[in-house]
């Protein structure tokens, strides 16, 4: 079937004959749809929607081949390449399952294909296309490895009041902007260090506030906007009131 759909786009993507929209695409217009379609991958699994997940995976898979087309288009690699490297990075990434060789760790064998390559950075590979607050971790994961990193949760937690000191020093939209991203970088490093995964947490802190204001409305019956400021923090704390009790 891969190889069906594989024929699909590449009608879709045919000069002559093809569809005006997916003709017009490159790799950078599609690749805000592929991050979507990862989100949609990841909210089928935290809704436990297996039909959606299988739906959702259908249109990731469909974006590998549309990237993979448009490569093959200009003699880059086709999708025969993609899995082929897939499939050889996962062997050689378990030594211990496909070969002869020890597990030195996943980590491990990762470092030692970042120093094979240009870049000898121990940040080498961190995709600035991640989520901040991912990138961040992972940032501060990759520095740790080199031991740049605090001892304990103490040194972040301090961190963290130092800079929204900073923040409220800040002169300027500019300056503003540049603490603010210390401060939740230090935010970050702190959630690291209690072993939170800090996109999850915000995931479901998101989550939480979206719950609660929809709450708000249903009690407000429609007329939620037009209470005062004093009115929907009541109505807030009834709703924290009524999950607490649950």
């Amino acid at each position: 079937m891969l190889d069906e759909l594989r024929a699909v786009m590449a009608r879709l993507r045919d000069p002559r004959l093809g569809c005006e929209w997916d003709k017009a695409q490159d790799f950078a217009s599609i690749a805000p749809y592929t991050i979507e379609e990862a989100y949609e991958v990841a909210d089928a699994i935290a809704r436990a929607d297996l039909a959606a997940l299988k739906d959702e995976l259908g249109d990731l898979q469909l974006q590998v081949v549309f990237h993979a087309q448009m490569a093959e288009e200009i003699g880059a690699f086709d999708l025969n390449d993609v899995t082929t490297a897939a499939t050889e990075k996962m062997k050689r990434r378990h030594p211990h399952i496909f070969g002869d060789g020890d597990n030195p760790g996943w980590e491990e064998i990762k470092a030692a294909e970042r120093s094979a390559g240009d870049d000898g950075s121990a940040l080498a590979g961190v995709a600035v296309a991640l989520p901040a607050l991912l990138r961040a971790d992972k940032l501060q994961r990759r520095a740790a490895r080199s031991g740049f990193d605090w001892p304990d949760a103490t040194g972040p937690r301090a961190k963290i009041a130092e800079e929204l000191a900073e923040v409220d020093a800040a002169r300027g939209p500019a300056e503003r902007l540049d603490e603010i991203g210390d401060l939740l970088f230090a935010v970050v490093n702190f959630a690291r260090h209690l072993g939170i995964d800090p996109e999850a947490a915000l995931r479901a802190g998101n989550a939480k506030f979206e719950r609660r204001f929809r709450a708000m409305e249903a009690k407000a019956d429609g007329g939620f906007a037009a209470l005062t400021l004093a009115d929907q923090e009541r109505l807030w704390a009834s709703v924290k009131l009524a999950e607490r009790e649950d």
